[in-house]
């Protein structure tokens, strides 16, 4: 297994992914950092949980708009095929419903508080 180092807004996580699929890994990572920081700006005030789920809500509704044709200007988007937009559209579902579930803990725990 290989580490990755991902900066999303400033703050650095370390991932773990299968040998050979840094580079992938960092491009993601890149466009969570931008989509994050399109959600923070346009939110402004939102808290790192609310911010990491309103980027991948963003980044969920561009793969559902895209229905599985390649983004208007994707990095590399000869290498996205079918099968791969789809397993990332799952994953950003998934990540989208960690980090509402994370949240809801969290806004829970605070009223508790």
């Amino acid at each position: 297994m290989a580490e990755v180092r991902l900066s999303i807004v400033g703050r650095e996580y370390i991932v773990t992914c299968r040998d050979g699929e840094e580079h992938r890994l960092l491009e993601l990572g890149r466009m969570v950092d931008g989509k994050a920081r399109e959600a923070g700006g346009s939110a402004g005030g939102l808290n790192e949980s609310r911010q990491l789920l309103f980027a991948a809500l963003l980044l969920a509704d561009q793969v559902n708009e895209n229905d599985g044709k390649a983004p208007a200007s994707p990095p590399d988007a000869a290498q996205i095929d079918e099968a791969t937009a789809r397993q990332m559209a799952q994953s950003l579902e998934k990540l989208a419903e960690r980090v509402e579930s994370f949240a809801s803990g969290l806004e829970q725990a605070s009223q508790d508080a």
